[in-house]
């Protein structure tokens, strides 16, 4: 039985945690999590993740939910991969939590608001609205990312990290939903890097894959 156990939708941000297990090497299973049918809102699904979102890990049959505590989890985990930066001071730390948080807390839920704004209000001029007001809003938070990454460099300079999986999945979610992604071509090489990694390609081609296998089952969703 696979100690790990990934619940997962193409195009989420259950991407990040997928990335980082594919750079620690870990043996895991992928299952897709079916949300144009509801499946998330199954019982058996809502038994592992009463918030009855993904990304959802399993790790020897018990869950684990929220991109942070996962992140957490996989850098103890699989110390050998340096998935993140670990520090001998309580606060250097923390620095590391709140970036975590940043990605969380700030950048995830304006992507929300720039690529489905249908779910926030009602009638087209609201989402419309809702969207133009959600990039005004990034873009200060872009800047942040901008200057971070600049010269080639990743999240923690040299040393690449789950925060770099989680900014490249924000670029990816916003940048296909009208953000002005040329204003940060900073933020644009660094995505060009992060798919030049054989873990993130790997990671893409199990995105594919549930793709084609929802594409199969007519339950494909694509966002206006």
């Amino acid at each position: 039985m696979t100690e790990l156990v990934l619940y997962a939708a193409p195009g989420t941000c259950a991407r990040v945690p997928c990335i980082a297990l594919e750079e620690a090497g870990a043996d895991y299973e992928i299952r897709l999590v079916r949300f144009m049918s509801g499946e998330h809102r199954s019982d058996g699904f809502l038994k592992l993740n009463p918030k009855g979102k993904v990304p959802t890990l399993l790790v020897g049959g018990e869950p684990l939910t929220e991109n942070i505590a996962i992140a957490r989890f996989l850098a103890q985990r699989f110390p050998d991969a340096e998935l993140l930066p670990v520090y001998g001071d309580p606060l250097s730390n923390a620095r590391v939590l709140a970036d975590l948080s940043f990605c969380a807390s700030t950048l995830h839920p304006t992507v929300t608001r720039i690529r489905m704004p249908d779910f926030m209000v009602d009638g087209a001029a609201a989402a419309a609205s809702v969207r133009e007001r959600a990039i005004a809003a990034m873009k200060p938070f872009a800047a942040v990312v901008e200057e971070r990454v600049a010269s080639g460099r990743w999240w923690y300079g040299a040393n690449w990290s789950i925060v770099d999986a989680y900014i490249y999945w924000v670029w990816f979610r916003i940048t296909g939903a009208g953000f002005p992604g040329e204003e940060f071509p900073e933020w644009a090489g660094h995505a060009s890097r992060m798919e030049k990694r054989p873990a993130v390609r790997r990671a893409l081609a199990h995105e594919a894959r549930l793709q084609a296998q929802l594409e199969k089952e007519g339950l494909a969703f694509r966002p206006s």
